[in-house]
C-alpha cells in the first residue's frame, strides 16, 4: 500500500509541476490552419451537420449564431456556453438571457459526436462553435470567413457572469457601445455584429414594450407585430427581427431606416445618434455588410480564448472533462491531487482580464505620475510623444504588449532594441526608465513596465491634441524578447497594402484597425533612408511634396535626416489623411493606404471628420493594446524595465 501510495504521489506531483510549467506557454495564437495536420476533415464534417440541420429548421443558423455571441461575451470564447451546472458551479444555460432561449445545443452536440469519431481528443466544442456558427450564416446567404481556430474549452461556467455581461434586447446605444467597448469591440463592431438580427426571430415580450409604447416606430410595422403579440399574454409567440429572417442580408439595416426594428437594442442604432451613417451605409450596401460582419465575427472570436495548455479538450461539450471521483484515497496523493488542480486552475487564471482600474487600490497615482514625466517631456521636446507611441506599437506587435522591447539583450537572449525596424530607430527608453523610477518609489514591485508604456503612449497622444482613451491594466512583463520576432513582425515602410492587411490581421486587428492606427503618423518624423525610394522614383506622389522632401533627403547620404510624416507633425489632427488623399503620404506604407485601394473610402472618412478618426484611433488602440498581454502569474513585475529580475 505504501509503494502504491508513493507512486501514486509521484505522478500527481508530476502533474502539477507540469501544469504550472506549462502556464508560461498558453497565450498561444488562434489560426484558421491549426486542425491541417490532426483534423483534416474539421470543417467538412461541420459544415455537414450544419447543412442538415438548417435544411430541417432554417432558424437554427440564427440560433447556432447567437449561442457563439453569448458564450463569447461571457468569460471569452471558450464554450462555457454549452457546460451543464454541476455541483461545484452553476452554468450559463440558466442564466436570463438563456434560459428557455438560447437554443441549439443538440446540434452542436451532434457535431462533436462525428468529430471525435474521426479525430478523438482534438478539437474543442468552443471552435466547433465557431465554425457551426459561420456556416449557419453562410447556409443563409452570408458570406463566408476563416476561422480561427485553436481554442481549448473552459472547466467553468459564470451564471452571474452571463446575467451581467450580455447586453439587454432593452439596453440604449450609450449602454451598448460601453458593454461592447469592455469586450475590446467598438461602437461599429457593435452595429455591425448588431446585423446578426438578419436572421432568426425574438419572443413577444422582449419586444412588447417597443410595438406598444415607443413612438419612434413605424405604425403599420407595429399593428403588425401587435398581431401575434398581444398586450398582455403570448410571451412567447415569435416574431421576425427583420423582413426575410431566413435569408442573411442587409434588409436589418434597411428596416431600422424605416423605424422598423423589432427589438429597442435594434433601433437605437439609427436614433439620431452615432451610429446613423453606419446603418445608412449598410442598408444600401449589401457587399460592405457581408464583408465587414465577417471581420466583425473574427474579431469577436479573439475575446480571450483560452489557448496552450489552459482549459481543456471536452470529450463531451456538456460536462468538464476531469472529475474529483478520479482522487486516489490516500492522503498523500490527495494533496498531490488538490496541488496539481490548484496548478491547472492558476493556469485558467493566468488569463486575466485587463480593467482600467487595476491599480486602483495598489498604485492610486500612477496615472498623475505617468502623465506628470510625459508633460515634463513632452514639453521639452514635442517629438518623444510619437517615439512614445511608436514604441508601444513596436512592443504589442512582438510577443504582444508584454514590455519586451524595453529588455536589453542579456547572455540567454538576444533582444528586440538591435532588430532592423528598431535599431537606432526606436526611442525614449529612458523616459519609460523615468516613468519606472518615479512610479517604484511610490509603489514598489507592483506596476509593469508593459502598463507604463501603454498609459505613456496614450498620454503622448493627448498632450499633443489627441483623443484621450481609458487604458485597460494588468498586463505583466516578458521575461525574454525576441531579435527574430521584431525583424519579422513588424510591418515594413516599403509593404503594400495586402501585406500590411494580412501582417495587422496576424495580431487580429481588421484593415480598418490598420488604417487608424497608422493615423498614428499624424505626428513624428522618419528617417530619410525609409522615404528615400518614394520620393525619387515613385509616381503616385504630389510633384511639389517630393521636391520638398528631397532638400532634406539627398539621393545618396543624410540617411538619418529627418522629415515630417505630415504638415503639423507636432500636432494630433487628422491631415495625416488629408496629405494621403492629395499624395503627399510620406512613406509607401502611407500612400498605399490611399491608391485606388479598398482604404480609400476610410481615408476620405477621416479626412473631413476629425471626430471620427480620434473615436475610431482611441478604440484602435484599446484593441491593440490586448494583443497578448501576460497576465496572472505569467511575466513578472520588472524592478527595472531593461532587465529581468534576478
Amino acid at each position: 500500500m505504501a509503494s502504491s501510495s508513493a507512486t501514486t504521489s509521484q505522478f500527481f506531483l508530476v502533474v502539477s509541476i507540469i501544469s504550472l510549467l506549462a502556464c508560461n506557454s498558453a497565450n498561444g495564437q488562434l489560426s484558421p490552419n491549426f486542425y491541417a495536420t490532426t483534423c483534416r476533415n474539421l470543417q467538412t464534417i461541420v459544415r455537414n451537420v450544419m447543412i442538415q440541420a438548417v435544411t430541417k429548421e432554417n432558424r437554427m443558423g440564427a440560433s447556432i449564431l447567437r449561442m457563439f455571441f453569448h458564450d463569447c461575451f461571457v468569460q471569452g470564447c471558450d464554450g462555457s456556453i454549452l457546460l451543464d451546472d454541476t455541483a461545484s458551479f452553476t452554468g450559463e444555460k440558466n442564466a436570463v438571457p438563456n434560459r428557455n432561449s438560447v437554443r441549439g445545443y443538440e446540434v452542436i452536440d451532434a457535431i462533436k459526436t462525428r468529430v471525435e469519431a474521426a479525430c478523438n481528443n482534438t478539437v474543442s466544442c468552443a471552435d466547433i462553435l465557431a465554425l457551426a456558427a459561420r456556416d449557419g450564416v453562410v447556409l443563409l446567404g452570408g458570406k463566408s470567413w476563416q476561422v480561427p481556430l485553436g481554442r481549448r474549452d473552459s472547466r467553468t461556467a459564470s451564471l452571474s457572469s452571463a446575467n451581467s455581461d450580455l447586453p439587454s434586447p432593452f439596453a440604449d446605444l450609450p449602454t451598448l457601445i460601453r458593454m461592447f467597448a469592455a469586450k475590446g469591440l467598438n461602437d461599429r463592431d457593435m452595429t455591425i455584429l448588431s446585423g446578426g438580427h438578419s436572421i432568426g426571430v425574438s419572443q413577444c415580450f422582449l419586444f412588447r414594450t417597443r410595438i406598444y409604447n415607443e413612438t419612434n416606430i413605424n405604425p403599420a410595422f407595429a399593428a403588425v407585430r401587435r398581431a401575434n403579440c398581444p398586450f398582455s399574454g403570448g410571451d412567447t409567440n415569435l416574431g421576425p427581427l427583420d423582413s426575410t429572417p431566413r435569408r442573411f442580408d442587409n434588409n436589418y439595416y434597411q428596416n431600422l431606416v424605416t423605424l422598423r426594428g423589432l427589438l429597442h437594442s435594434d433601433q437605437v442604432l439609427f436614433n439620431n445618434g452615432s451610429q446613423d451613417a453606419t446603418v445608412r451605409t449598410y442598408s444600401t450596401n449589401p457587399a460592405a455588410f457581408l464583408r465587414d460582419f465577417g471581420a466583425a465575427m473574427v474579431k469577436m472570436g479573439n475575446i480571450s480564448p483560452l489557448t496552450g495548455t489552459n482549459g481543456e479538450i471536452r470529450r463531451s461539450c456538456r460536462p468538464f472533462l476531469f472529475s474529483l471521483s478520479m482522487a486516489p484515497t490516500t492522503t498523500s496523493s490527495q494533496f498531490f491531487l488538490v496541488l496539481s488542480i490548484i496548478s491547472l486552475l492558476a493556469c485558467n487564471s493566468a488569463n486575466g482580464k485587463l480593467s482600467p482600474n487595476f491599480y486602483a487600490t495598489t498604485c492610486s497615482n500612477l496615472q498623475t505620475m505617468v502623465r506628470d514625466v510625459m508633460r515634463q517631456t513632452v514639453t521639452r521636446e514635442p517629438r518623444m510623444g510619437a517615439s512614445i507611441l511608436r514604441l508601444f506599437f513596436h512592443d504589442c506587435f512582438v510577443q504582444g504588449c508584454d514590455g519586451s522591447i524595453l529588455l536589453d539583450d542579456t547572455d540567454i537572449f538576444t533582444g528586440e532594441k538591435n532588430a532592423q525596424p528598431n535599431i537606432n530607430s526606436a526611442r525614449g527608453y529612458e523616459v519609460i526608465d523615468a516613468i519606472k523610477t518615479r512610479v517604484e518609489a511610490d509603489c514598489n514591485d507592483t506596476v509593469s513596465c508593459a502598463d507604463i508604456l501603454a498609459l505613456a503612449a496614450r498620454d503622448g497622444v493627448v498632450l499633443l491634441g489627441g483623443p484621450s482613451w481609458h487604458v485597460p491594466l494588468g498586463r505583466r512583463d516578458s521575461r525574454t524578447a525576441s531579435l527574430s520576432d521584431a525583424d519579422s513582425d513588424l510591418p515594413s515602410p516599403f509593404a503594400d497594402l495586402p501585406t500590411l492587411i494580412s501582417m495587422f490581421a496576424a495580431k487580429g486587428l481588421t484593415a480598418q484597425d490598420m488604417t487608424v492606427l497608422s493615423g498614428g503618423h499624424t505626428i513624428g518624423f522618419s528617417q530619410c533612408s525609409l522615404f528615400r525610394t518614394r520620393i525619387y522614383n515613385e509616381n503616385n506622389i504630389d510633384p511639389a511634396f517630393a521636391t520638398a522632401r528631397r532638400a532634406n533627403c539627398p539621393f545618396s547620404g543624410g540617411d538619418t535626416n529627418l522629415g515630417p510624416f505630415d504638415t503639423t507633425p507636432n500636432r494630433f489632427d487628422n491631415n495625416y489623411y488629408q496629405n494621403l488623399v492629395v499624395q503627399r503620404g510620406l512613406l509607401h506604407s502611407d500612400q498605399v493606404l490611399f491608391n485606388n485601394g479598398s482604404q480609400d473610402a476610410t481615408v476620405r472618412t477621416y479626412s473631413t471628420n476629425v471626430a471620427a478618426f480620434f473615436r475610431d484611433f482611441a478604440a484602435a488602440m484599446v484593441k491593440m493594446g490586448n494583443i497578448g498581454p501576460l497576465t496572472g502569474t505569467n511575466g513578472e513585475i520588472r524592478k527595472s524595465c531593461g532587465v529581468i529580475n534576478s
